[in-house]
């Protein structure tokens, strides 16, 4: 499958701004949700431009730059740790989903998301399995979404030294579960996830 096949479709059944929607941060520990929208134009290709997983972190800061200097539109929303316990993490990504769509000027008449959850914004769309993988949409926004929070977790890194933040970005590494069993939780971490692994 082409990587634009489903904005394709999209757009041949009359829809003009198509936004892909992905999140970062949600197998985390510690830090927020942060969720992008953004909608590309659709005479223009992005070289290069897929899965922010398969990419270098250099791959995807160069990636980030292109997409925001063509992107039609693109918003960034972000839930923390204090209400992603409060709500659950599959709560918190559809609220951070909905931020960031609120944010695109001009506003999306169609959605894709990764996944297998749509965000409550009232405008048609759908929801596509490993999407990050299949639209180019999608892609662009996993790309602009990994970045931010990568950047975020790196900036908090000084603020709370025991952790290595900047290293693992606050997912479930060793090295980040043993720095929790010696220092103990920060204030950044999420309490209701599992922080350290059975005796």
């Amino acid at each position: 499958m082409e990587m634009n096949a489903f904005e394709l479709a999209c757009q041949q059944s009359g829809y003009k701004q198509i936004a892909g929607i992905d999140e970062a941060g949600r197998g985390a520990l510690a830090g927020p949700v942060i969720a992008a929208a953004v909608i590309l134009p659709t005479h223009r290709r992005i070289e290069g431009l897929r899965d922010s997983k398969q990419l270098s972190p250099k791959q995807r800061a160069h990636l980030f730059d292109e997409i925001r200097d063509v992107a039609v539109s693109m918003g960034v929303g972000s839930v923390d740790h204090q209400a992603i316990d409060r709500l659950n993490i599959l709560e918190a990504a559809l609220l951070a989903m909905r931020k960031a769509v609120e944010k695109l000027t001009p506003s999306p008449d169609y959605i894709l998301v990764d996944g297998l959850h749509l965000p409550e914004v009232g405008i048609v769309g759908e929801a596509i399995p490993k999407g990050d993988s299949k639209s180019y949409s999608i892609a662009a926004a996993s790309i602009i979404a990994k970045v931010t929070r990568d950047r975020l977790m790196i900036e908090l890194d000084p603020i709370y030294p025991n952790y290595g933040f900047s290293r693992h970005k606050g997912y479930p590494t060793s090295q980040h579960r043993q720095a929790i069993a010696q220092f103990g939780a920060s204030e950044i971490h999420r309490r209701t996830f599992k922080l350290l692994p059975d005796a």
